[in-house]
C-alpha cells in the first residue's frame, strides 16, 4: 500500500483507467475496461494475454480436442489456453488442497473489518488485495459504501488491458479441469478471505491466470497429471495423506480444516524466508511440513500473542539458520524455498518485520497477530465432537446425544436432533429436513441445506452466521424459536 498518496474520495475513473485492452489480445469474454470484470451472467469469460510472465507461467497446451468441444457455458474455460486470464466468481473453484491457516484468514478478515487503514489516510486493504490479484496492481480510489463484490464501486491502479509482467506474475492461477471445471491452484488463502469479508461473498468476481487446460483428459488421468505437475496438495492438517475424494469442493472457513504450521509459515514471511519470484507450488506447506519436526506447536499458548510471537520467533531463525543446500522437501532446497540468510533482515528484535508482527491493536498500525487474535477471539467455538460423519450418507439421521459433527458430508435424508445433542456442521450438503428440539448447541456453516430448517428451544448455542461462519445456503423454509442466540438468516446463497 502506498499510504497517503491515495484517497478514498478520488472519484471513479480518476486514476489508471486509461487504456482499452492489449494489442493483440483476443476477447471471449466481456471485460470492463474500468475498475474490474464485468459481471458475467453465467460460466467464466476469458481474455488471451501475449506477454513472457503468462508465456513462462503457461507449461500445458490446449488440444485440438478441448477446441472443438468449446460450446455452452462453460465455452471460455474449455476453451482456455496456459496464459489465458479467465473471469470467474468464487463459487466456481474447487480447491486442491484440504487445509489451510485459519490465522492468516483471520488476520485479513481481522483487518479488513477495521477502521485503521481509513485513519491512517489510506484505502482499505481489501481493495489493495482485489486489484493485485486481479492483475491490476493497487487499488487507486474507492466510492463511499464500495464493495470488492461490486468492482464499478473502486478502481485500480491498472486498467483491465493494461497489465505488465509484473502485475501478471500477482495474479493467482487456476487449472482447467474435465468438464471445464476450475481446480484453483494459488491463492485459497487470498480467495476464501474474499469469499468470507462481509462485502464480498461467493458471487464475487476475480480474474485468474490459466496454466494448464486438462478437460480433454479422462478424471483418473487428469489426477494423475495435477500430481506430476505437483498442482494439488494431498496432506491434511496433521500432515497425513488424502485421497483426492477428500478434497474440498469449494471455497470458505467452512470447507478446509486449520493447519496451524500453515498459519505459522505465513507469518514468519520476510522474517525468516521470502516467497521467491518463482516460487514453487504449495511452497509454504512445504515449509510447514520441514518445520513440524523441529517445533512442537503444542509446547505453545497460540491464544496469548507473547507466546505465539515467540513460536515465530523460533520458526523463522530455525528457517534462517538452516543450510541453504538443505532439503526442506525432496527436491526443494532452503534457498530455493526463500530462506532468508539474515534473520529478520539483518535486523534487532526491536525492529524490521519480526517488530511490525508484534505491533498490538491500539498501534495505528497493528501487526498481523494482533489482528488475527482479535478476529479469532470473536469466533464462536463449537463444542467438540463425538461422532464425525464424512462423505455420502444415505438414511435419517438421528443425534440422540453428543456432539455429531458433519465434516463437509454429503446427507440424503431427515437429521432430528434430539434433546440435549448438538449438531455441527461444516461444509456439508444436506438434502431433508433438519429438525432440532432442545438441543444444547446446533451449529450450521457453509452448509447446503436443501429442505427446511427448524431449530426450537436450544438451550446454549445456535450458530449460523458470524464471524468465521462461512454462509450457509438455505434452500427452504426456517423456523427459528426460543434459541438464546439466534443468528440471523443470511441470504439465499444459491
Amino acid at each position: 500500500m502506498s499510504g497517503s498518496s491515495r484517497t478514498p474520495s478520488t472519484p471513479h475513473g480518476a486514476r489508471g483507467l486509461s487504456g482499452g485492452l492489449a494489442a493483440g489480445a483476443l476477447v471471449l469474454g466481456t471485460v470492463l475496461a474500468g475498475g474490474g470484470p464485468a459481471l458475467a451472467a453465467s460460466g467464466p469469460t476469458a481474455t488471451t494475454t501475449t506477454t513472457a510472465a503468462a508465456a513462462n507461467r503457461a507449461t500445458t497446451t490446449t488440444t485440438a480436442a478441448n477446441t472443438a468441444r468449446c460450446a455452452g457455458p462453460n465455452a471460455a474455460a474449455l476453451c482456455a489456453q496456459p496464459g489465458d486470464l479467465l473471469d470467474v466468481t468464487l463459487d466456481q473453484l474447487r480447491p486442491t488442497q484440504p487445509a489451510i491457516g485459519f490465522d492468516q484468514i483471520y488476520y485479513k478478515l481481522g483487518r479488513y473489518s477495521s477502521p485503521k487503514d481509513e485513519q491512517a489516510g489510506d484505502l482499505n486493504k481489501r481493495f489493495d488485495d482485489w486489484c493485485e490479484t486481479n492483475g491490476q496492481e493497487e487499488a487507486a480510489s474507492a466510492r463511499p459504501g464500495a464493495r470488492i463484490s461490486d468492482p464499478s464501486s473502486f478502481t485500480c491502479t491498472v486498467a483491465v488491458g493494461d497489465e505488465t509482467p509484473d502485475t501478471l506474475a500477482q495474479m493467482k492461477t487456476v487449472v482447467v479441469g474435465p468438464g471445464g471445471a476450475l481446480y484453483l491452484t494459488d491463492g485459497h488463502h487470498t480467495l476464501t478471505s474474499f469469499l468470507e469479508t462481509p462485502d464480498g461473498g461467493p458471487k464475487t468476481h476475480i480474474r485468474l491466470l490459466v496454466t494448464g487446460n486438462l478437460s480433454a483428459l479422462p478424471t483418473a488421468a487428469f489426477w494423475k497429471t495435477m500430481q506430476d505437475n505437483k498442482w494439488v496438495w494431498l496432506r491434511d492438517e496433521n500432515n497425513d495423506p488424502i485421497t483426492v475424494d477428500q478434497l474440498p469442493t469449494r471455497l470458505g472457513l467452512a470447507s478446509f480444516h486449520d493447519d496451524p504450521y500453515r498459519s505459522l509459515v505465513y507469518l514468519t514471511r520476510d522474517i525468516g524466508y521470502q516467497a521467491p519470484a518463482e516460487a514453487a507450488e504449495f511452497l509454504e506447506f512445504s515449509w510447514g511440513t520441514w518445520l513440524r519436526g523441529r517445533l512442537d506447536l503444542a509446547s505453545y499458548d497460540l491464544r496469548d500473542p507473547a507466546s505465539y510471537l515467540s513460536a515465530v520467533r523460533t520458526a523463522s531463525e530455525a528457517m534462517s539458520a538452516t543450510p541453504g543446500d538443505t532439503e526442506i522437501t525432496p527436491g526443494l532446497t532452503a534457498d530455493q524455498a526463500g530462506r532468508m540468510a539474515e534473520w529478520n533482515d539483518g535486523k534487532k528484535p526491536t525492529g524490521g518485520e519480526f517488530a511490525k508482527l508484534g505491533l498490538p491493536l491500539s498501534d495505528k498500525k497493528p501487526g498481523k497477530l494482533a489482528f488475527a487474535l482479535d478476529y479469532r477471539a470473536k469466533v464462536a467455538v463449537p463444542p467438540a465432537c463425538t461422532k464425525t460423519l464424512t462423505g455420502a450418507y444415505t438414511g435419517p439421521l438421528v443425534v440422540a446425544s453428543g456432539v455429531t459433527c458433519l465434516d463437509r458430508a454429503r446427507l440424503t435424508g431427515p437429521v432430528v436432533v434430539r434433546a440435549g445433542a448438538s449438531l455441527v456442521s461444516r461444509g456439508a450438503d444436506i438434502t431433508g429436513p433438519v429438525q432440532a428440539v432442545g438441543a444444547r448447541t446446533v451449529s450450521l456453516c457453509g452448509t447446503r441445506l436443501t429442505g427446511p430448517l427448524s431449530v426450537v428451544n436450544t438451550t446454549e448455542r445456535l450458530t449460523l452466521s458470524g464471524p468465521g461462519c462461512t454462509a450457509n445456503a438455505l434452500n427452504g423454509p426456517v423456523q427459528l424459536v426460543g434459541n438464546p442466540v439466534e443468528a440471523p438468516v443470511p441470504a439465499l446463497v444459491p
